[in-house]
């Protein structure tokens, strides 16, 4: 029953249902919107981008953080507030954000998988891949050629988001420099990305790569993040990275109450 619950909060709700009982007021900031049209996941994706304050003044190039569920009304709002908080406090370099507006959330966020249970809450599984190369071969090249950036990239997700961070990490590791994954679903698939971690992550990171994860009171999320953290502290892969063990917290409250402490441990050099 519990499995059921935590299940359908993270892959089937909305963002919205996923901080049920609690209504925030967001304001969206000024951002700037463009719509690529993608031959890897055969739509339209709409990309919302914030820049920071000093962007307009200044010639320098900034680096750039990516961001899934990055809608409007999903996390896009409160993500580019907390960025012009912190940099406005001095506690993080000015960044970029972009923002992933979703159409399929279940497809493009998940891997492949042949689990009866799962195929009943994701039908059209395994759009992680190519949701991957939209970012790869047609975002980073987009946001690159309108926008002055630095060759730092970042992303950021929680719950099948996070999984997708995760994923991402393990797969297709020289994508990004930073990952932040906040209650990543790390069971889907029999927690495949666990169970395989050491024959997945790369034998040496050379101390570039920064990974930050976080698990809440979910039973069945938690047991999973403690267990990746237990095979980092086992790795000898000169990773840089950091577990947040957070119970106080539920899937619904994580996102915003751990957001200034990952973007602050991870985004400082």
């Amino acid at each position: 029953m519990k499995r059921t619950i935590y299940f359908i909060c993270i892959v089937i709700m909305t963002i919205s249902c996923k901080n049920k009982g609690i209504v925030y007021n967001d304001s969206i900031p000024e951002h700037d919107s463009l719509t690529i049209s993608s031959k890897f996941v055969n739509e339209d994706r709409v990309i919302n981008i914030w820049t920071p304050p000093n962007y307009d003044e200044s010639t320098e190039s900034f680096p750039v953080l990516y961001m899934p569920d990055g809608g409007t009304k999903e996390d896009f709002p409160h993500i580019a507030n907390t960025l012009a908080k912190l940099i406005k406090e001095e506690k993080i370099p000015a960044h970029i954000l972009v923002g992933i507006e979703n159409t399929d959330r279940r497809r493009d966020l998940s891997g492949p998988t042949e689990i009866e249970y799962d195929l009943k809450i994701v039908p059209n599984p395994g759009g992680s891949n190519n949701f991957r190369n939209f970012i790869k071969n047609e975002l980073f090249t987009e946001i690159n050629k309108r926008y002055r950036t630095n060759n730092k990239r970042s992303i950021i997700g929680e719950s099948v988001a996070g999984l997708f961070v995760i994923e991402t990490f393990l797969l297709d590791n020289d994508m990004f420099d930073n990952y932040i994954s906040m209650d990543p679903a790390l069971w889907y698939n029999e927690q495949y990305l666990v169970k395989n971690f050491e024959s997945l992550a790369k034998e040496n990171y050379q101390n570039k790569k920064k990974l930050w994860f976080a698990g809440s009171d979910a039973v069945d999320i938690s047991t999973h993040t403690r267990e990746l953290k237990t095979k980092l502290e086992n790795s000898n892969i000169d990773l840089i990275w950091k577990y947040s063990d957070e119970p106080k917290e539920q899937h619904n409250t994580i996102f915003r109450a751990t957001k200034e402490k990952a973007l602050i441990w991870t985004l400082n050099e």
